[in-house]
C-alpha cells in the first residue's frame, strides 16, 4: 500500500503529488483545507516512502495504486486534486475509476501528451538519472518549479530524497502519456482547475483550454506565481480547491 498521511474532517480529499517530488509539497495547504475535507496525502509509487511499482508503470498504474490505498481506508469515493505529474494521475483515475470521484482538482497540469521532442528529452534524462542519480533532475528543476527564489534549495533538497528508479520510471510513464483532452466533455463531477500565470514548466495556456471544455470548472489563475501553487500561494490554491464544495464555502480564507 502507497505511504501516507491524513488530517482533518469532512469529505475525503486526496492530493496527489508532482514530478520529483512527495506528498510533503501539500503541507503548506492544510490549515485551509483540513477544516472542510478529511486530507489524505500519498506519496506515489517509488516517491516519498512508497515502494517502487514491480512492473514498468504507465499513469494508470499509478492510479491503480490509489485506488489500492482508498479501498484500504475504506473510502468508495473521494475529491481527487492532482499537481504537474500528479494531475496526470487524476485524469488516470478519472478515466478508469470515474464512478469513484466526488470532484477532480487540476494545479499546474495538461490533458495533452507530450510532442516527440518532449518525449524523447525524458527518455535523455531517464538515461541521465540511470547513470548519475536523482542529481540531474534536481538540478535542471530546482530554480524553474517556482517563481520564488526561496523555494529553490528547499526544492532541491527534496528532489535528492527521491529514489533514481521512481524518477527514471515516472519519466517513462509520463513520455508514454495518451492524450486524455477527449475525456474532458464527459465531466459531469466538480472540477478546480488551478495554474500560476508565472509557470515555466507547463504553460497556463494548457488550463485554460482544459476550462475551455469543461464549462463548470471553477477556474483559478494565479498572477506571480509559477509551477508551485501549493508553496507560492496556498490560500489561493486552497480557496480553488474548496471550490469544489461551492457554493457552501468561500473561496478564501478559512
Amino acid at each position: 500500500m502507497l505511504a501516507y498521511t491524513r488530517q482533518g474532517c469532512g469529505a475525503p480529499l486526496v492530493l496527489v503529488h508532482g514530478f520529483p517530488l512527495d506528498h510533503t509539497t501539500w503541507e503548506p495547504l492544510l490549515p485551509y483545507l483540513t477544516p472542510h475535507f478529511d486530507v489524505i496525502l500519498p506519496d506515489l509509487s517509488g516517491f516519498g516512502d512508497s515502494a517502487a511499482l514491480e512492473t514498468a508503470p504507465d499513469m494508470e498504474a499509478y492510479a491503480a495504486a490509489l485506488v489500492g490505498l482508498l479501498d484500504a481506508l475504506q473510502l468508495p469515493q473521494s475529491f481527487v486534486a492532482g499537481h504537474s505529474m500528479g494531475g496526470y494521475v487524476s485524469l488516470a483515475f478519472a478515466r478508469c475509476y470515474g464512478q469513484r470521484l466526488l470532484g477532480l482538482g487540476l494545479i499546474a497540469t495538461q490533458a495533452l501528451p507530450d510532442i516527440p521532442e518532449r518525449k524523447a528529452s525524458r527518455y535523455a534524462t531517464a538515461a541521465q538519472v540511470a547513470e548519475q542519480g536523482a542529481v540531474v533532475v534536481a538540478d535542471a528543476m530546482s530554480t524553474k518549479l517556482s517563481a520564488n527564489p526561496a523555494h529553490a534549495p528547499i526544492l532541491r533538497n527534496l528532489i535528492l530524497r527521491q529514489s533514481p528508479i521512481g524518477i527514471i520510471a515516472a519519466l517513462k510513464a509520463m513520455a508514454e502519456r495518451p492524450d486524455l483532452t477527449p475525456l474532458l466533455s464527459s465531466f459531469t463531477f466538480p472540477v478546480a482547475i488551478v495554474h500560476g500565470l508565472a509557470d515555466d514548466l507547463i504553460p497556463p495556456d494548457r488550463s485554460r483550454e482544459m476550462k475551455t471544455i469543461i464549462s463548470h470548472a471553477h477556474f483559478a489563475e494565479i498572477p506571480g506565481i509559477g509551477h508551485m501553487p501549493m508553496m507560492e500561494a496556498p490560500q489561493a490554491a486552497a480557496g480553488a480547491l474548496k471550490g469544489l464544495l461551492a457554493p457552501g464555502l468561500p473561496k478564501d480564507g478559512r
